[in-house]
């Protein structure tokens, strides 16, 4: 008897409804977290990858673990954010490695270096080639714990004052760019300049700068560059996939209950999938409406990439000679993406360029 009656009363509550979400709801922890961004608002693709992963987190857990995000400054800085992190002065943040070069190289890697791979060849090293696990095994050192949170794609090579067809050109030539890609530059004789996104326009209006890099069109429209330096070059070498994470205190990140770490790892999925999705909808009409303004497309010479790939090529050989992490991190990386072009040249190269070819016709 009290068996029939255990089993009646289940079946009505599962058929109304109120049994598995709100019990799963009820057996986790309410939980409130800031999330300082290292993006400004006005980068609303880039700083909409945390409101979208703050949202997402709070609807799988019907509100239990709350995130809030602030933009970069509204809490800390930029430069700060890492460290910020690291204390627990923040709970999480969102950003690429390479701004914290200046750190250990090895960051760089976890965002992108030049010449490296492309989007999908960086998530499959990632999710699928144990990338992400030996990035966690690295960045333990900071007291942090990474989800990878976004790629804006391969982006352009920049903004220039004046055409530059030869490495010769480049010599003395001020180009506002950071990171690892600053140091190859100046290895092709430029002198790299790091300014902060607001200070791009009035440094190349002035010619206190003679070129400068941003993102791709969709991002670059938005600052006005177009203006001040015509010749907008492709394809940013330095940034073939430039990869976000959002970065987690590490015993924050260990204090979770189960569900709300793999709540957090999906949200972090999706909000990276959005992220590059908005890129490659939103630059063709950007760009279009680039070169409406004025803006004269031009690739970079093959002296110039070659000249960049060897550059880049003698730096990470010199670094793996100093840095054990850069080395481990550096030589998994290479390994996997020689292993990706087998197949790439294959299929997903011979495809696009024919239909890049049968589009023009």
């Amino acid at each position: 008897m009290k068996r029939r009656q255990f089993l009646q009363a289940g079946s009505v509550g599962l058929a109304a409804g109120t049994v598995a979400a709100p019990a799963i709801a009820q057996s986790n922890p309410e939980i409130r977290w800031r999330l300082s961004s290292t993006f400004p608002k006005s980068l609303d693709t880039l700083y909409g990858a945390s409101e979208t992963f703050s949202r997402l987190v709070s609807e799988l857990t019907e509100g239990k673990f709350q995130i809030q995000p602030f933009a970069a400054g509204e809490i800390v800085g930029m430069p700060q954010a890492l460290d910020a992190v690291s204390n627990a002065t923040v709970e999480m943040i969102h950003g690429p490695g390479y701004y914290y070069v200046g750190k250990d190289p090895a960051l760089a890697l976890i965002a992108d270096v030049p010449f490296i791979m492309n989007v999908r060849q960086r998530n499959a090293w990632l999710h699928m080639g144990g990338g992400q696990d030996l990035v966690n095994e690295f960045v333990a050192k900071y007291n942090v714990h990474t989800l990878q949170g976004g790629n804006t794609g391969t982006q352009m090579g920049g903004w220039f004052r004046k055409e530059v067809k030869t490495v010769a050109d480049l010599q003395g030539l001020k180009f506002r760019i950071a990171g690892l890609a600053g140091q190859v530059l100046a290895k092709m004789g430029a002198v790299p300049q790091q300014i902060p996104g607001g200070d791009i326009y009035p440094a190349l209006e002035r010619g206190t700068i003679d070129a400068a890099e941003w993102v791709g069109p969709y991002d670059d429209e938005k600052l006005g560059f177009a203006k001040v330096a015509p010749y907008y070059y492709y394809p940013g070498f330095w940034e073939g996939a430039p990869t976000t994470h959002f970065w987690i205190n590490k015993p924050k990140w260990e204090e979770l209950p189960k569900l709300y770490k793999q709540v957090m790892t999906t949200a972090a999925i999706q909000a990276g999938m959005e992220m590059t999705a908005k890129y490659d909808a939103r630059n063709p009409a950007a760009l279009r409406r680039l070169v409406a303004q004025g803006a004269q497309l031009r690739p970079f010479s093959q002296e110039i990439l070659e000249a960049g790939y060897k550059a880049s090529n003698e730096i990470y050989d010199d670094l793996s000679a100093k840095n054990p992490d850069f080395k481990k991190l550096y030589e998994h990386m290479r390994a996997f993406r020689n292993e990706e072009y087998l197949w790439w040249q294959l299929a997903e190269y011979s495809f696009d360029t024919f239909m890049i070819r049968a589009r023009r016709g």
